[in-house]
């Protein structure tokens, strides 16, 4: 963590010519905001290099039958499909989801690390497993009858 704040402060002293007063103002806690965003963003990108986001290069997840011989709808459903509805959620709904589920982070990590309260993470993450089932359920839907 020590790094990231380093990393930060060098990044803002190397780009402080960026610093337009105009457009922030000229008030210390304009700068301070500036700064801020300067640190969040430095956290973000040391984040995304170190946990690079889900490629659908892995496999299809194998399609295992009940003991019964019948199947669930959910296990006609490959890898790739799952992926590809969780990159169709929102932005935001499928960052806190990947942070949450994929990473096993808590609310509190997730809301420092995007700058968000804990309240706006667990609501994001409620209305990505909702939306989440809406898309997979209208694949299922889609495939019953394909």
């Amino acid at each position: 963590m020590e790094e990231l704040v380093s990393e930060g402060f060098i990044k803002v002293y190397k780009n402080i010519y960026l610093y337009n007063e105009n457009l922030y103002g000229v008030s210390e806690a304009a700068f301070k905001g500036w700064f801020k965003k300067v640190l969040i963003n430095t956290c973000i990108n040391w984040f995304r290099k170190k946990y690079p986001p889900i490629t659908e290069s892995y496999t299809e997840l194998e399609i295992v039958q009940k003991s019964d011989g019948s199947e669930s709808p959910l296990e006609n459903i490959s890898y790739k499909e799952i992926l590809q509805s969780i990159k169709d959620l929102s932005p935001a709904y499928r960052t806190v989801f990947n942070l949450f589920v994929i990473d096993g982070m808590s609310h509190e990590e997730i809301a420092d690390q995007l700058g968000i309260s804990i309240g706006t993470s667990k609501s994001n993450l409620f209305k990505a497993k909702e939306n989440l089932k809406k898309i997979l359920q209208k694949k299922m839907d889609i495939t019953k009858y394909a």
